[in-house]
């Protein structure tokens, strides 16, 4: 099975949006971005890409969310609720990759709360994992002052998913990066990192971008 434009490896994308969000104090998954919720902005563009399938990781308030944007249990696009949501990232990339198949070659890391990660970003990514030979892959955005951040998605083939189902806390391909950086393949962008929605300062943040 192939990429879902015919070409390259398998890739599934797994979107965690399993976290209770203390520091926004609310569901922000929830939260309206535009005329849709973030999450949903976050799923339509892994849909929008190249990725086989999209399995989205709730976690606390995870039947609520799923009921509130009809999330099916088949299909491509499917969720998950993680009943253990509290380990941290760590424990929502071990459910993720728990319901990928045999056929499946790599896993798309991405995060529930980075609604301007687009498709394009994600299709940029997965171009190189054909060619670079690494098993990791991750975004390295370069933004006019000349900082260099890593951003999402981050791209575990599943040579590496023993390793990374043996993390814990919260952590996820950063920590595998730190303990292997010769595992890591760095995908160079031009512009800033899509943020973050934590606090709802973020969230402000993300509004006025989106008005």
């Amino acid at each position: 099975m192939s990429r879902d434009d015919g070409t390259g490896p398998s890739v599934s994308g797994l979107v965690l949006a399993a976290g209770g969000a203390r520091r926004m104090g609310r569901t922000k998954q929830l939260l309206a971005y535009g005329d849709r919720t973030i999450l949903q902005a976050v799923i339509d563009n892994a849909l929008a890409s190249a990725l086989n399938e999209v399995i989205v990781v709730l976690g606390h308030d995870g039947d609520r969310i799923r009921d509130a944007l009809a999330l099916p249990s088949t299909g491509r696009l499917r969720a998950v609720v993680h009943a253990h949501w509290s380990e941290g990232q760590s424990g929502s990339l071990r459910a993720g990759l728990s319901e990928l198949g045999d056929e499946v070659d790599a896993a798309a890391v991405l995060l529930g709360d980075q609604p301007d990660v687009d498709s394009a970003l994600i299709d940029r990514v997965l171009d190189e994992v054909s060619g670079c030979g690494s098993p990791i892959h991750r975004p390295f955005h370069t933004s006019m002052d000349g900082s260099r951040v890593p951003g999402h998605p981050v791209v575990l083939s599943r040579s590496v998913w023993k390793e990374a189902r043996a993390l814990e806390g919260d952590e996820g391909g950063r920590a595998l990066i730190r303990a292997h950086p010769d595992w890591l393949c760095a995908v160079e962008v031009d512009g800033e990192r899509p943020s973050d929605v934590d606090t709802p300062q973020d969230y402000e943040r993300l509004r006025n971008g989106a008005s």
